[in-house]
């Protein structure tokens, strides 16, 4: 059990390199403990420790990924930085958690990938300007298309009911 508690926190949280590397960053520090040192499922670590993150640490942790979901991973394209593999999502959410754990609002912290990257770096734009047609044409086309179809079948209906004349 404690086995897969582990794995899962790895995965979860991730293992850095070394505890100094991760030095002055929020985030839990996971020792791995060694596949020897396990028997019957338990592990019996020798001087491996499980470090668990505090509240704030979790908190922190939290808001990063909120922030990181509403930004567009500039390689991926298609994916928030939170959901995309690479080195460059993976610097930028550093840079969010980094900048929310010196105090900034999240509104704050897109503002600033929004003057690096432009407005474009938002999965979901402000409905303003013309970022508002994203929002408005899907409703309107949807309404074009209902209309359309309504249109069609009463015609059809009316055919339908006409008597053919000798």
């Amino acid at each position: 059990m404690r086995l897969g508690i582990i794995v899962l926190a790895l995965l979860v949280f991730g293992a850095p390199a070394s505890a100094e590397s991760r030095a002055g960053t929020a985030g839990a520090r996971i020792v791995a403990v060694p596949e020897a040192a396990m028997q019957g499922g338990e592990a019996q670590a020798q001087g491996a420790q499980v470090v668990t993150p505090s509240a704030a640490e979790l908190e922190l942790e939290q808001r990063t990924r909120e922030v990181a979901s509403q930004l567009r991973c500039p390689v991926c394209q298609g994916v928030s930085i939170e959901d995309s593999p690479t080195d460059l999502a993976r610097d930028m959410r550093n840079v969010i958690r980094d900048q929310l754990a010196a105090g900034r609002s999240p509104e704050e912290v897109k503002a600033y990938f929004i003057s690096k990257y432009g407005e474009w770096v938002l999965l979901e734009p402000e409905p303003r300007g013309f970022n508002l047609a994203v929002y408005v044409l899907p409703i309107l086309a949807l309404a074009g298309g209902t209309g359309l179809v309504a249109a069609s079948v009463r015609r059809w209906v009316r055919q339908g009911n006409e008597e053919p004349q000798p």
